[in-house]
């Protein structure tokens, strides 16, 4: 089991500190949240499933990608990811340049975590049309894949056209991972047709159970039951090691855990989950 670290959860300014930690204490990887811009309105900021915002406006938002290339300068091992960034609020250049440049500073640890989003102030404050936002995604998706493997790329789609193009440097790695978050049937199709994995909500097991099932579906359904594909699930509080046991049973690769309670603690908590699960110290 490969065991992530949400650094989304703890104030910004120990960001570096505890990624650096994470590291050096056998963490597969780090992951950062990611938003363009929030609106002062609320009324449209209205979380799926509750009654309440989901945002706060005066929350600091950082260009995620590039707060990881500083994250890369400081770290040797430990993968660097976004959870989950809104590619397709881009156009396929800003974003695809973003991660490769990434990949490229952090010698191949880049993982492109993506999503369509589900806050509709951040798009009409960008201009961009909400309601195309998944078919943009899946566009930007697909040109990217292009932009990064391929010599010279010509596109005329929906929403992204331009005449052939070089791109370079391509990212280190050879494909270039990309995971989509989300739970809805069009998040599970994007996943299982798409994209390189997959990654929950926070979810406990029972909860995480029927998504992947019906993921699993859709992959056989497309034909990629036999392709390399991950299963990220942002567990956040297991119960102790023994469950980690029953989470591989269930198809999940990467576990996304918040060991602590409050940002001054988190340093501290993540060494004695290190400890407690067996990581590399």
């Amino acid at each position: 089991m490969k065991f992530g670290v949400p650094l989304g959860l703890v104030h910004p300014g120990i960001w570096r500190d505890l990624a650096v930690e994470a590291d050096r204490l056998g963490f597969e990887s780090a992951w950062l949240p990611e938003h363009l811009v929030f609106a002062t309105d609320l009324s449209t900021a209205t979380y799926p499933g509750t009654q309440e915002p989901g945002i706060k406006p005066e929350t600091p938002l950082f260009d995620a990608p590039a707060y990881l290339c500083a994250l890369a300068a400081v770290t040797e091992r430990v993968r660097l990811g976004t959870a989950v960034y809104l590619y397709g609020l881009r156009h396929p250049f800003v974003a695809a340049r973003a991660f490769a440049t990434l990949d490229q500073i952090s010698g191949g640890r880049a993982i492109v975590g993506v999503g369509s989003g589900w806050y509709e102030g951040e798009w009409i404050a960008a201009g961009v049309d909400f309601r195309t936002r998944g078919r943009r995604l899946d566009e930007a998706i697909e040109v990217s894949r292009r932009l990064w493997t391929e010599a010279a790329v010509e596109h005329h789609g929906e929403f992204f056209d331009f005449p052939e193009v070089a791109f370079e440097p391509k990212p280190v790695q050879a494909r270039l991972p990309i995971v989509v978050g989300g739970e809805s049937g069009a998040a599970l199709r994007r996943a299982a047709t798409l994209c390189d994995g997959w990654i929950s909500m926070p979810q406990t097991l029972d909860g995480a159970r029927p998504q992947i099932e019906r993921l699993n579906e859709l992959r056989k359904a497309a034909g990629r039951e036999d392709e390399p594909f991950e299963i990220t699930v942002h567990a956040y509080e297991l119960s102790g090691p023994g469950e980690v046991a029953e989470w591989e049973r269930l198809g999940v690769d990467r576990l996304i855990v918040r060991p602590w309670k409050r940002t001054r603690e988190a340093a501290e908590k993540l060494a004695a989950f290190a400890a407690d699960y067996g990581l590399r110290t």
